[in-house]
């Protein structure tokens, strides 16, 4: 995978990079997003900490806004799991309200009660200040769902099995509660260990990528 892996990231190195505050127009309706990360180099270049895409139509700009912006970390898996990572590193005990999902009207009637919002409130921005000053983007223009869905998979899978892809010493990553988010140096637990890409296959995401230039 080391090699197929090199490639991908050499691809996404010639695509704009983009910080926070970012435009709108210059993000596509529909496509693929890898986050970088301060401090994470792999291949001679930015290491991809994490893929992503989304399953609604046009809703690429609010996804990334979803992550870097809202303040809802149960509307962000990767927003939860910046946080837990923070609160881990702190052996903080509000981890364990931190871990609860309020998303349902079931949720929030059980467990709304007993959440420290002060708490919540504080944390959700501590982690809005990680991702803003930490975390940069590429993204590229994939219209159908199914596509985006695959080459997403695939992606993460190939960066995954790759040996050459390891997290620094200073990963924030390393903190987290989460196993496979340790293990794999990916904010990610989901598709590590699915399909990598082919030779073959890897020629639609080169495609993918160049349309985006």
């Amino acid at each position: 995978m080391s090699d197929l892996c090199a490639r991908l990231h050499r691809h996404f190195q010639q695509l704009p990079v983009y910080s926070f505050p970012f435009e709108d127009s210059a993000i596509p309706f529909n496509g693929i997003y890898v986050l970088y990360e301060v401090g994470e180099t792999a291949h001679g270049a930015n290491r991809i900490v994490r893929v992503g895409t989304h399953t609604g139509k046009n809703q690429l700009r609010s996804r990334l806004k979803q992550h870097f912006v809202n303040e809802k970390k149960d509307r962000s898996i990767f927003r939860k799991n910046i946080g837990r990572a923070l609160l881990n590193q702190d052996n903080d005990p509000f981890l364990s309200q931190w871990e609860i999902d309020l998303t349902t009207s079931e949720a929030k009637r059980k467990h709304g009660p007993a959440i420290d919002r002060f708490k919540q409130a504080a944390v959700e921005h501590m982690v809005t200040d990680v991702i803003q000053k930490r975390f940069q983007f590429a993204v590229f223009r994939v219209d159908e769902k199914d596509k985006r869905l695959e080459l997403e998979a695939r992606m993460i899978a190939t960066i995954s099995r790759c040996e050459d892809c390891g997290p620094s010493q200073q990963w924030l990553g390393l903190h987290s509660p989460k196993p496979k988010i340790r293990n794999s140096g990916l904010w990610l637990v989901n598709e590590l260990y699915g399909e990598p890409f082919s030779e073959t296959g890897f020629i639609d995401l080169e495609r993918a990528v160049r349309q985006s230039q």
